[in-house]
């Protein structure tokens, strides 16, 4: 396979001197590639990196040309124009200004050879809902889901030889998401594709890991990828018992062989103490019995060695993943308290005690702009569902994640929630959320989005008071298997009320959902008692 981009020796690290990639070296072909990893590997820096967003430290990236990129903070932008998310703005207004008689020659060269983008334009919105007339509408009035569909769109009108997209299917319902589907399997040229989505990966040529600075490459779906990597991982873990075991072998034998040298030396010393053995005779025996000794320590020492060098080879092939492990106050929160309700002209459906209710619906039916008019308590729309809290001590995780102060590191944010917790305990509970090291302590806006997540979810689970409600919009967005699972496990632990907008319906199912709230497309409010009618 042709070699679209080109990775060699490459190192970058952020300003403060934290090290974000060290030496990678690898390719990506033509085709669609997956790359997957933990939070905090460095996907997104490295997307970053061949976009020429960032500048490495030292190495060399090539391309084989052009590049277009759908960044993972896509939606923290509001303030754009669709034209903009398209990334078409700059060539529509090169246009009209050579129609109103501006002929400098940089409007011709920002149209270059897209003197139909309008027309391909309105096309391509066509397919996703929207339309030519839609262009100077702003982020704001849109969706999280629809924003990202529309940047994507504009990605494909460009047609670049090279698209990077990362965490393309956040906010996107299931619908939408099987039209990104669709459109990844007639992307032309390289694709490469930051995801935790498992289905959107199983539309992959190829699969790329990055793990402990390295890059893996694996040929075929997710799936196929993941059987490999169980297989290997089966063989590792066995390979290091085995390992274990032939080092547990080696020093026992250490262990008999020294018992039986001390014994005959304790004999030698006895017989020529006795006098049965003429002096010079029994000196040279000793001497010859010291060598042989110190020969067999020796090999016996470097077989130990060996066995242990073995071992942790064995042992570096075996991956250990971490667990969650919070101590949550509780919030106190009994059974019959009255939480909240949501109500629209039809329907009245209260969050009573400790409930946990899914909000769900496909994009643009109001999720987000229900969760938001419950919590800041602005006054109802007409004709659209509203939300009412009864109680002051209510934590919300917006879907954009914007609510964190991106120069402070993530002590600092919670302690802004927290501000009678001592920084020690703050940091012993973000060890335990699996924030540690230089990542607690750099500026929010370098970290990953798993991290970022981490960080705004440390400040709901640790604030003081504790909160009585979660409300989250979207929390799996960003984040990799492994973290979806500790995140569950963090609201497993929490011992209040939740309400939780996502499409993610396994993850819903792990969180002991009593409830579901579904929105139409008329934003009209159905109530569900599980998950299973929800397709």
């Amino acid at each position: 396979m042709k070699s679209a981009i080109t990775l060699r020796d490459l190192t970058f690290e952020w300003p403060d001197g934290t090290v974000a990639l060290a030496g990678v070296t690898g390719t990506f072909g033509d085709g669609r590639t997956g790359l997957i990893g933990p939070n905090g590997a460095g996907k997104s820096t490295l997307l970053r990196l061949i976009a020429g967003d960032l500048q490495p430290t030292a190495g060399h990236i090539q391309t084989s040309g052009q590049v277009g990129y759908l960044p993972q903070n896509l939606t923290l932008r509001r303030d754009v124009t669709i034209a903009e998310l398209l990334g078409i703005r700059v060539i529509l207004d090169a246009m009209k200004a050579i129609e109103s008689g501006d002929v400098n020659q940089r409007h011709f060269d920002a149209i270059g050879d897209d003197w139909d983008i309008e027309s391909r334009a309105d096309e391509a919105l066509h397919q996703i809902g929207f339309s030519a007339d839609d262009l100077d509408r702003r982020v704001a009035e849109l969706s999280g889901g629809e924003s990202m569909l529309i940047a994507i769109t504009g990605l494909r009108v460009r047609r670049t030889p090279i698209t990077l997209l990362d965490e393309p299917t956040n906010n996107l319902d299931r619908a939408t998401r099987a039209t990104l589907a669709e459109f990844v399997d007639q992307w032309p040229g390289t694709l490469v594709v930051v995801s935790h989505d498992l289905e959107l990966l199983e539309h992959m040529d190829a699969i790329t890991e990055i793990y402990g600075g390295s890059l893996e490459t694996f040929g075929g779906p997710y799936s196929a990828w993941k059987e490999h990597r169980q297989q290997e991982q089966a063989a590792a873990v066995q390979a290091a018992r085995s390992a274990q075991q032939a080092l547990k072998v080696e020093k026992r034998q250490r262990i008999e062989t020294e018992t039986k040298l001390a014994r005959r030396e304790r004999t030698g010393k006895k017989a020529q103490k006795d006098g049965g053995i003429p002096k010079i005779l029994a000196g040279n025996r000793a001497s010859r019995a010291q060598a042989s000794a110190g020969s067999l320590r020796s090999t016996l020492d470097s077989n130990v060695d060996s066995a242990q060098a073995a071992v942790d080879v064995a042992d570096a092939r075996v991956r250990v993943e971490e667990h969650i492990r919070l101590v949550l106050p509780d919030p106190g929160v009994p059974r019959g308290r009255r939480i909240a309700e949501l109500e629209d002209e039809d329907l009245t459906i209260v969050i009573q005690g400790p409930e946990r209710v899914a909000l769900i619906g496909a994009n643009g039916t109001g999720k987000t702009t229900l969760i938001e008019q419950l919590v800041r308590r602005t006054e109802p729309v007409a004709g659209r569902p509203h939300g009412r809290l009864f109680t002051e001590l209510a934590g919300f995780l917006p879907q954009r994640l914007d609510g964190l102060d991106e120069d402070a590191g993530a002590v600092e944010n919670v302690q802004a929630v927290a501000p009678g917790t001592p920084a020690p305990t703050i940091r012993n509970q973000l060890a335990r959320l699996l924030l540690r090291g230089d990542s607690v302590d750099r500026p929010v806006r370098t970290l990953s989005g798993g991290e970022r997540f981490r960080v705004s979810l440390a400040r709901l689970l640790l604030a003081d008071p504790p909160a009585q409600l979660l409300i989250l919009d979207e929390p799996t967005n960003n984040l990799d298997t492994a973290s979806v699972e500790q995140l569950a496990e963090a609201l497993d632990a929490y011992r209040g009320a939740l309400l939780i907008v996502s499409h993610d319906l396994a993850f819903l199912g792990r969180i002991g959902v009593s409830t579901v709230v579904e929105l139409d497309q008329r934003g009209r409010m159905h109530q569900h008692r599980d998950l299973s009618i929800v397709t």
